[in-house]
């Protein structure tokens, strides 16, 4: 693997930074786990299950919401690997096709710099079930990025346009299917955890986030 120094690292939110995924916590604690269920086993878009599955968060209050997110755990290792990539002076944000509301918690809480997903419409505290996806350009074909309500692709790359990065000098960690987007065009792409079908599409696999720091200068 030709060796670079890299500016800026990337990284999903569920399952990769944290130990679950948010909606299905949420959605475990609230009782409408089924609902969940039936709409990820529906015909559509991810960009449409996402409009579909803010919905069941109507009525929902926002600091019930983020009391049930923050009991979710860290993956192993993260907090101590973030604290080392910063200090070696990387970028960091978190690229996640969840809600605004988690991901800005989390970003806060670690200290990174920025982060994107989708925002979910709040009022007075209450969230309406209504949230408006990151991606302005939707595509019916499952197999293109911007099938997802957050292309990961394309917002790895704006990223990079607004910070002047070049994407080889780039580095995404992902461990699903969507963050297949965002790893084909990173300098480093990093599949975490067992997705053999992800693996395919990275540089290199990992199960130990501390791996990430042997491709740090």
């Amino acid at each position: 693997m030709k060796w670079m120094r890299y500016k800026l690292i990337l990284f999903d939110m569920d399952d990769t930074l944290i130990a679950g995924r948010t909606i299905y916590e949420v959605a475990d604690k609230k009782g409408f786990r089924k609902e969940v269920d039936e709409i990820i086993s529906m015909n559509i878009t991810n960009y449409e299950k996402t409009i579909l599955i803010a919905k069941l968060l109507k009525g929902m209050r926002v600091e019930e919401f983020l009391k049930i997110f923050r009991a979710i755990p860290l993956n192993p290792y993260v907090d101590e690997v973030v604290e080392k990539l910063k200090r070696k002076g990387l970028k960091m944000g978190i690229i996640s096709n969840s809600y605004d509301i988690a991901v800005d918690d989390l970003k806060k809480r670690l200290g990174m710099d920025f982060g994107i997903s989708n925002k979910l419409v709040v009022k007075e505290g209450i969230i309406t079930g209504e949230v408006i996806p990151h991606n302005k350009n939707p595509s019916q074909d499952i197999d293109d990025c911007r099938s997802f309500s957050v292309c990961k692709r394309d917002a790895l790359l704006q990223v990079c346009k607004d910070l002047g990065i070049k994407p080889d000098e780039t580095i995404a960690v992902g461990d699903g299917n969507v963050d297949r987007f965002m790893l084909e065009v990173a300098g480093l792409g990093i599949a975490y955890g067992k997705n053999s079908y992800l693996s395919n599409f990275a540089d290199i696999s990992i199960n130990d986030m501390r791996e990430i720091l042997k491709y740090i200068d």
